[in-house]
């Protein structure tokens, strides 16, 4: 039987309380369930577990494969859909789900290492091109996925609690101001909306064949194209050089090889690092100011 980490029944009862101690306790129950379901042998967990029990298993065929299994089923369910609606366009296909279950049996990237060993910045960001290029297709009508207003709606709800005056509002006005102006504009002139894979960065890039990469755990996010450069950017951000010019090379080339805007990617930088900070207030952390940095850092490409 699977034993899971104390770290990861930690973390769910931090996130979750007592319900996430509940689901983590009948987790190896639903790993046997699906065992036989889906016919794989589970072998050993990932080491890196965060918000969902991720399991290196093997299929009947012999072949290595991932089954995933979130307390967050909605979440999980948009990962389903968007990674079927990737399927040839350079994403990990899904062998078999159960969204009501909150389960997922995964292709294992082979040998799956991440973007992140590749240290050269610039071949780096040039397979991070070849990747985004292939993967992002026009969204439908009947896109079961949030817009990226609803990603952004932090802002609102910061907006919302710091409305009353006797209220301190910890964050610089200029900044969120400047951040709900980007967003407007970004929203209102977008010509046309993408899914987008909405957390598309070095870890989620992994090494799939010869030559070849694949994509992992999209959240789903309906919106401009130009927005799913920004998490890439936000990584390994001092990787070759000062966090400015390298933030300076890596859009000039997403500009040149994708054909972007180097000002609408610059203000989506600027709105996403306010929505940040906010996060870290949400969450009950006083460190927003990394927040700020980022948006300071992509003001400067505006400038």
């Amino acid at each position: 039987m699977i034993v899971i980490p104390d770290e990861f029944i930690n973390r769910m009862n931090q996130l979750y309380g007592e319900e996430g101690v509940a689901w983590t306790k009948a987790l190896p129950g639903l790993i046997a369930e699906y065992a036989s379901r889906f016919e794989f042998h589970p072998e050993a967990p990932y080491s890196n577990l965060s918000y969902n029990f991720v399991l290196r298993v093997k299929c009947r065929d012999g072949k290595p494969a991932v089954f995933k299994s979130s307390f967050m089923k909605d979440e999980l369910s948009r990962e389903v859909s968007a990674l079927r609606a990737y399927e040839g366009c350079g994403a990990v296909r899904v062998l078999d789900a159960d969204e009501e279950g909150g389960v997922i049996l995964l292709e294992s990237a082979n040998p799956g290492t991440p973007l992140s060993i590749v240290e050269d910045d610039s071949r780096a960001t040039a397979i991070f091109c070849d990747v985004f290029r292939r993967l992002h297709l026009p969204a439908t009508p009947s896109s079961p996925y949030p817009s990226i207003k609803q990603h952004f709606a932090a802002i609102e709800r910061y907006r919302e609690r710091f409305d009353d005056v006797n209220i301190a509002a910890p964050l610089p006005e200029s900044w969120v101001e400047n951040a709900e102006e980007c967003l407007s504009y970004l929203i209102a002139t977008t010509s046309e909306n993408f899914l987008l894979h909405g957390d598309l960065h070095h870890g989620n890039i992994l090494s799939h064949g010869e030559e070849k990469w694949a994509v992992i755990d999209p959240k789903g996010i309906i919106g401009d194209i130009h927005f799913d450069t920004i998490q890439y950017l936000l990584n390994y951000e001092d990787r070759g050089g000062d966090c400015d010019q390298v933030l300076r090379n890596r859009i000039a080339m997403m500009v040149d090889r994708l054909g972007l805007d180097r000002r609408r990617i610059s203000m989506w930088g600027v709105a996403r690092g306010v929505l940040e900070a906010i996060w870290t207030i949400e969450d009950g952390g006083m460190d927003w100011h990394r927040g700020i940095q980022i948006t300071e850092r992509f003001s400067k490409i505006l400038d």
